[in-house]
């Protein structure tokens, strides 16, 4: 008897599009991450959650795994700019993530406000959309989910139909 295994390394393409929401290493916050994954779904998405205080290794292992057609970083704790200048090149040397959108948003800085230049080294480090402004960042935030939903429906309408 054959036996078909599931596919570990599934397409990005395959099913609903898929969010992939994440706290920093050091940030044990969950609302936060709750709250980001009602936006994602009601936008389109559907979400893995991997919760607060995610290793680095973990992350990048999950990202690989899952396939994502977005990766949602948020951090509470104010370490975010540190923790996102590690992480999001060690996501960016993966080849298979290469082209997946990557944001990272919430209290970058430990002072409380938003501090200039942090949002232009985290982009210089990989990610696609830093939101450093609090709770008005939020519809564009829902915007780029939306769109991110739309695009990755589009690409699995134009992919090519596979009979047998």
């Amino acid at each position: 008897m054959t036996r078909t295994l599931p596919d570990p390394n599934p397409s990005p393409r395959k099913g609903r599009p898929r969010a992939l929401v994440t706290g920093v290493a050091s940030d044990s916050h969950t609302w936060n991450l709750v709250y980001l994954q009602l936006v994602c779904e009601e936008e389109g998405l559907e979400v893995v959650n991997l919760g607060p205080c995610v290793p680095d290794d973990l992350l990048v292992t999950e990202c690989v795994d899952q396939r994502p057609d977005l990766v949602v970083i948020s951090t509470v704790n104010g370490h975010g700019y540190r923790e996102g200048l590690r992480v999001v090149p060690k996501l960016r040397a993966r080849p298979e993530l290469a082209d997946v959108p990557i944001v990272i948003g919430g209290r970058l800085g430990v002072t409380g406000r938003r501090e200039e230049g942090l949002a232009g080294e985290l982009a210089a480090a990989g990610c696609d959309r830093v939101f450093d402004r609090g709770p008005e960042d939020l519809e564009e935030f829902r915007t780029l989910a939306a769109a991110v939903a739309w695009s990755a429906d589009d690409a699995a309408a134009r992919a090519p139909l596979q009979l047998g």
